[in-house]
């Protein structure tokens, strides 16, 4: 009886660690929602496509693809977040794309999320718990496409600096940097997302495990 109980409890705490992620598109445009874990989908204006991740899932995220076109096997090319020219994402996606990123239950018994321009910007982003007390609402919603730095301007979106100049001093492949004249752009305009990689004081937030989550595109 003792272990049927320990095994009705372990079954309990194991689904209730996993999360649904709901996505939805606010944007006036059809966007091809993509996730890892999850595959992709396209939406159309206020259409929802729904995640399930597993316990524990860490280094996952969701992106929106813009100007995608596909054939009727899934494969294609998207101008921003394309993943390896298929429709159901196994890979992360070509800067520049906004990203809600996600770790599940990890230290403390917290899930870990933010939404991160260290890949750039394409679409306007909300990334919000949807269950479990948690209350705290992650946005990007600047016009940052259109005020882009000349420097910093790709089809379909602003790429971070990293992804253009590939230096240290934007990228922090040493392990220690600050910010940039061109971090600041991004955090001026989205002061709750990451604008560098070591942004995490004011960009990296934490929801009980076991907390469902909405992504919005365009909110």
């Amino acid at each position: 009886m003792n272990s049927i109980f320990f095994l009705l409890t372990l079954l309990f705490i194991t689904y209730t660690d996993a999360a649904t992620i709901l996505v939805r598109n606010n944007c006036p445009d059809p966007v091809w929602a993509a996730g890892v874990p999850g595959g992709g989908k396209r939406l159309d204006r206020d259409q929802e496509w729904t995640i399930d991740a597993p316990p524990g899932t860490k280094q996952a995220r969701v992106w929106a693809r813009t100007g995608c076109n596909f054939d009727a096997s899934g494969k294609g090319k998207c101008e921003t977040g394309d993943c390896n020219g298929v429709l159901e994402c196994k890979s992360f996606g070509v800067p520049p794309n906004t990203l809600a990123e996600y770790a599940l239950n990890q230290f403390g018994g917290n899930d870990f999320i933010d939404i991160s321009l260290v890949d750039g910007f394409n679409v306007p982003m909300e990334f919000s718990p949807a269950s479990n007390g948690c209350t705290r609402v992650i946005t990007c919603n600047a016009k940052i496409n259109e005020q882009c730095p000349t420097e910093l301007k790709a089809p379909g979106g602003c790429n971070n600096p990293c992804t253009v100049f590939k230096t240290d001093e934007y990228c922090c492949n040493s392990g220690s940097c600050n910010p940039t004249n061109f971090s600041k752009f991004f955090k001026e305009r989205c002061p709750d997302a990451y604008s560098y990689p070591q942004d995490d004081k004011t960009s990296l937030f934490t929801c009980p495990a076991g907390t469902n989550y909405k992504v919005v595109f365009c909110p």
